[in-house]
């Protein structure tokens, strides 16, 4: 097992996270007069099966309206039906739901509550475990891709499909079980009430509760498939195959591209930030998912794709990409942005096995340059390991504790202390955006209860939680993605759900591309409102020296 702190997994190699969600940019809560608004912006991104961007919009509907059930309804029911399609466009899924039988999948049912109740943070009754998989059934039966895969033809069962439907809630939904065994009777007479009516086999119907039943837990436990408990190892570790690409569809424009990564494929070929991806070999991509773009992109190492796209200049190019193995930086970008006064410039996208390593040949190649004060950008940094972060913290604060975890079980109760053997004196400033999320909140809250520098930007996103990854039994790769303890700051505060506050608030600069800035000028990255505001803030500490 290991812990991370981390707001997303990357589930392939674009560097598509698995909990990033669509664009929904446009549709602003102040523009909502009440719920049923909302409620019905949020449905019409449904019926066309935008489940992330209706994901991101229920969410920001739920902050101008918090205690509206319809919405709470809403985003749960379209998080299920992105989960669905998700894992239906998963080959490693797709090869359990051909070749798993009821015993296996029974006993895989058991494995995964088994170490939910023994590890996850809060305690699970089977009977919501249970009731949290039959909501899942009962959401598949009338999503369309679980349909299509499992139905060779849907309308002629559509009345059938409904009565198991109604069936599942009125008989299942919520039945009270009292222990495995029973729980295994109720989970065959799913399978076999399905079976009879629908003639679906038992490894979709188990499966759906499988995985469904982890919707019990929150938004950032999960069940992976042998491929995203691959991808995750990748990129834990540093290192994946694909493209080297982050990306989110736009509709009528593509696939727009919000990273490229260091020396990856799409950066030697041409591709930048801000380029749209207009057609994946030879099929327009202009007005598919996200989802369904990445289906056209994944591929085995040495194969290749060829990419139409268009740059911010509105030129149009073309090219042939080969997939290969791709280390992933976490220091994307170091530089000197005042030599006179000697301030240097990090910015940091992950806390990674090797992230340490590369921060100190950073910080001594700046030193080299005379460093005296240093921006670190954590801008839209999601998090990694804990380990790490702690790390990273003791080359800034000089002695004491830097986080401390707590969770349902003794070993989750850590405190890390740091003595100073590394630290470097010389004074910060951190930048923060509401991107910015768990581990590189740990290193916020450090340096603000150790008074250790100043914090600008805007509010962080607020994940103030730890996940372990236990590996599952059994012959396939697979692991449970769980929270299992929460952190809290050196002064003992825990800022979930509401971020730590910058000392310096800078309006969000929506122009500001933070993933430019390993091509952009010193005087170019000086000009971003974060970046000269931190260092406005250094050259009085250092006036003052």
């Amino acid at each position: 097992m290991f812990r991370i702190c981390s707001n997303v997994i990357v589930t392939l190699f674009l560097a598509l996270n698995w909990l990033a969600v669509g664009h929904a940019e446009e549709l602003k809560p102040a523009a909502w007069s009440s719920a049923p608004e909302a409620l019905q912006k949020c449905e019409e991104l449904e019926t066309g099966r935008k489940w992330g961007e209706a994901i991101q919009l229920y969410e920001k509907a739920l902050e101008s309206f918090a205690g509206d059930q319809s919405l709470k309804y809403g985003l749960r029911r379209a998080r299920i039906h992105h989960a669905v399609e998700r894992r239906y466009g998963d080959l490693s899924f797709q090869g359990m739901l051909n070749d798993s039988g009821r015993t296996q999948l029974l006993n895989m049912f058991e494995d995964v509550y088994r170490s939910v109740q023994r590890e996850y943070l809060e305690s699970v009754s089977l009977t919501r475990f249970l009731a949290h998989g039959t909501e899942s059934l009962y959401m598949a039966l009338k999503n369309p891709v679980f349909i299509e895969k499992n139905f060779p033809d849907p309308a002629a069962r559509q009345s059938r499909i409904n009565s198991v439907r109604q069936t599942l809630i009125s008989t299942y939904w919520n039945r009270p079980v009292s222990g495995v065994a029973e729980t295994r009777q109720v989970l065959g007479s799913v399978c076999d009430l399905c079976r009879r009516e629908l003639n679906l086999k038992d490894s979709a119907v188990l499966l759906e509760y499988v995985f469904g039943g982890c919707n019990a837990l929150d938004e950032y436990s999960v069940l992976l498939t042998p491929d995203r408990y691959r991808e995750l190892h990748g990129t834990i570790q540093g290192e994946m195959v694909g493209l080297g690409i982050e990306m989110k569809a736009e509709a009528g424009r593509g696939m727009h591209l919000l990273n490229v990564l260091l020396g990856s494929p799409a950066e030697e070929g041409g591709l930048r930030p801000d380029d749209y991806i207009t057609d994946i070999n030879s099929t327009d991509c202009r007005n598919l998912s996200t989802d369904d773009a990445a289906k056209l992109l994944r591929g085995s190492a040495g194969s290749a794709v060829r990419l139409s796209w268009i740059s911010p200049d509105n030129q149009k190019h073309s090219g042939e990409f080969t997939r290969r193995r791709v280390d992933i930086h976490s220091i994307t970008r170091r530089t000197m942005l005042d030599r006179q006064r000697g301030i240097g410039y990090i910015r940091m996208e992950g806390f990674q096995e090797d992230t340490v390593q590369e921060l100190d040949a950073a910080l001594r190649s700046l030193e080299a340059e005379g460093l005296q004060a240093l921006v670190l950008d954590l801008r839209g940094n999601p998090g990694g390991l804990l380990d790490t972060a702690a790390a990273v913290a003791e080359r800034f604060i000089g002695s004491g504790v830097v986080v401390s975890t707590r969770g349902r079980n003794q070993n989750q109760n850590q405190v890390y202390r740091v003595t100073g053997t590394y630290t470097r004196p010389y004074p910060l400033a951190l930048i923060v955006d509401g991107d910015s999320a768990s581990a590189s909140e740990i290193i916020a809250g450090a340096v603000r209860d150790h008074n250790r520098g100043v914090i600008v930007g805007r509010p962080t996103y607020g994940k103030w939680s730890v996940q372990t990854i236990v590996r599952m039994p059994g012959e396939r790769e697979m692991a449970l993605r769980l929270t299992t303890a929460k952190f809290y700051s050196p002064d003992d505060r825990n800022y979930s759900g509401v971020g730590l506050q910058p000392d310096v608030l800078v309006p969000d600069a929506t122009q500001t591309r933070t993933t430019f800035f390993r091509t952009r000028t010193p005087d170019e990255i000086n000009a971003d409102p974060d970046v000269a505001e931190a260092i406005s803030a250094l050259q009085q500490r250092l006036s003052r020296n």
